[in-house]
């Protein structure tokens, strides 16, 4: 299962916006104002506004009042704990809670690790790290992998 306090990524710092200290944002989620306060490397900022913007969006925080200081958060990750997240009905799932877990296939021998979930618009893909080196891409669907809330449950044809 999930650390209910792990880090999720909603937002990463692209640079400044003008200069009375709102920042431009590469977005990781659709809806960023449902997130009052995030996480910025270990400093608390609280959103007051979010808009469209170039290639993402523009945001104004509180805590942010001049260019320097947000272009200072340039490359920081906006985080919250995995808690913070809306709870979700069955068969769904946050990539968050399948990095990491192991991978194993039907008689229990290890497989590898899932290091990255990835979408390129045909269904996610499980990125696992192999025990003796180099990665695998997998399709996320039964009956070629399943997650049974603990470990993957893999095909290993599917990681040659």
């Amino acid at each position: 299962m999930s650390h209910p306090d792990r880090p999720v990524t909603l937002a990463a710092v692209i640079g400044a916006h003008g200069v009375t200290g709102e920042v431009r944002l590469k977005l990781f989620t659709g809806n960023l104002a449902a997130y009052p306060t995030l996480d910025a490397a270990g400093r608390t900022l609280t959103l007051a506004k979010v808009r469209p913007g170039p290639n993402g969006a523009v945001a104004r925080f509180a805590e942010i009042t001049d260019r320097a200081t947000a272009e200072g958060l340039r490359g920081t990750a906006l985080t919250v704990a995995r808690s913070a997240l809306p709870p979700l009905g069955d068969g769904e799932y946050y990539h968050v809670d399948l990095i990491g877990l192991a991978v194993i296939d039907a008689d229990g021998t290890p497989l590898g690790t899932v290091t990255a979930v990835e979408n390129f618009g045909a269904g996610d893909l499980l990125e696992i790290a192999r025990p003796h080196g180099g990665t695998a891409l997998v399709p996320f669907r039964a009956p070629i992998a399943a997650w049974d809330g603990d470990h993957i449950t893999a095909d290993p044809a599917f990681l040659a």
